[in-house]
């Protein structure tokens, strides 16, 4: 048995009215040729001067029995609530949101309208959403508003947000799509949401047809704040970190900051994206700058740790000393390794930045024994201090170090010293404390 449907003929009921009915014969072989594209069937059946209406029908897809049962029907007016929601659709959103070109050609050929919008969206913005390029162009061609805004506040470029859909961008842009046009409720620009999605050929292709680099949204947002802010992984690291290069290289303003007053510095050290981190400091991003909660970025890439040890959190730590960032009061390092020790690199790093380390028990209850067992030969080391003070050579790199504060990434390159002596200065990694 066929799915029930619902039609709406816009020329014969109110537009808060639903007529409903069973689907039988012609309505439901029209509906089935739709989802799965068949074109012939679907020619056959809309050249029938009887049923052209189906041409620009709006069917409901909702739970019928959900709708019949509803305590508020009477009589055939159906009134619902705020807690029933309508999926509302025509043939051109099916044929445009599953790209199938030929059906929806010839939809549009017979008169098809590209304004419809039952649902508060329109088939461009169905076939954008879905990366159906070869539709998306179809619809423009035949008069589709680029810059139609859904019931979301949403342009058709608002919804390119999947690598697969730089093309429909293209296609847009091409017919007129607004470049800085703002989502009605987010103020987002195409730029935000291509960066909030890591889509550097979209944020390339954007800045080449003048998207502005500085817009903020409601949140306080610019583009690369945006690209900093998202959760990423080992996967999408690349790609933000591709993005956050093109729009740092246009000319963004990295000082910026959000109603949270998070710079992006902030939110890519709460993200651990080490190679965001280093574009930032590289272009002068304040190291030391607080947020409303009085974090600093090294407040936030400690508190990430445990979540991103893949993401190489012990880069940012490193970094971020060497560019001159505060230091966390020492009797915080306690509870600092308890909550980091998965990542034995960053406690290294963070540690070598103290010439002296008063170790105690509470040390070494913060490590569990697994995570001991694991690392053996880094705490081994590490709790070796618990009685014996650091070597001379840690105290002579702290005394310069100290003296450098601020200027050692600019400096040590350029000390006549042997490479190994200038990682040295630098916190690079040994695998041990000594």
């Amino acid at each position: 048995m066929g799915p029930k449907i619902r039609i709406h003929k816009q020329k014969k009921y109110r537009s808060d009215v639903i007529a409903t009915a069973q689907a039988s014969g012609l309505i439901l072989q029209f509906w089935n040729a739709l989802l799965v594209g068949d074109d012939l069937t679907i020619i056959s059946i809309i050249d029938d001067p009887e049923c052209t209406y189906l041409i620009d029908a709006i069917y409901d897809t909702s739970n019928i029995e959900e709708w019949k049962n509803f305590k508020f029907n009477y009589r055939g007016l159906r009134l619902w609530s705020l807690t029933y929601e309508q999926e509302l659709t025509t043939p051109l959103h099916v044929t445009a949101g599953r790209g199938f070109t030929e059906c929806l050609r010839h939809l549009l050929q017979r008169g098809a309208r590209v304004d419809q919008a039952p649902g508060g969206t329109t088939a461009l913005h169905e076939a954008c959403e879905e990366c159906q390029q070869e539709c998306a162009m179809l619809l423009l061609q035949y008069g589709a508003n680029t810059n139609e805004v859904n019931e979301d506040g949403q342009m058709p470029l608002h919804m390119c947000t999947q690598l697969e859909s730089l093309e429909c961008a293209k296609h847009l842009i091409s017919f007129g799509a607004v470049i800085n046009g703002q989502s009605l409720y987010e103020n987002d620009t195409p730029l935000h949401v291509a960066a909030r999605h890591g889509l550097p050929g979209h944020v390339e292709h954007y800045l080449h047809n003048g998207a502005a680099l500085n817009l903020q949204n409601d949140e306080g947002h610019t583009a690369l704040n945006s690209a900093c802010s998202q959760p990423q992984d080992p996967t999408s690291l690349e790609r933000y970190t591709s993005v956050c290069h093109l729009l740092v290289s246009a000319g963004a303003d990295i000082h910026i900051s959000d109603a949270d007053k998070q710079t992006p510095l902030h939110m890519a050290c709460k993200n651990v994206n080490p190679d965001v981190v280093e574009l930032l400091l590289k272009h002068n991003a304040s190291v030391n700058e607080m947020d409303y909660s009085a974090d600093a970025p090294m407040h936030n890439i400690l508190k990430g740790v445990t979540y991103k040890v893949d993401n190489e959190p012990e880069r940012i730590v490193q970094a971020l000393l060497n560019y001159g960032s505060i230091r966390l009061w020492p009797g915080a390092l306690p509870k600092v390794l308890k909550y980091c020790c998965i990542s034995p690199r960053t406690m290294e790093v963070l540690f070598n930045a103290y010439d002296r380390l008063k170790i105690t028990d509470a040390w070494v209850e913060a490590v569990p024994p697994e995570v001991f067992q694991k690392h053996q030969e880094f705490y081994e080391s590490l709790f070796a201090l618990t009685q014996t003070p650091r070597s001379l050579q840690h105290l002579a790199r702290h005394r310069l170090r100290t003296f450098l504060e601020g200027r050692l990434h600019r400096v040590v390159p350029k000390l006549g010293l042997p490479t190994f002596l200038k990682n040295y200065l630098m916190l690079a990694f040994k695998g041990y404390i000594h």
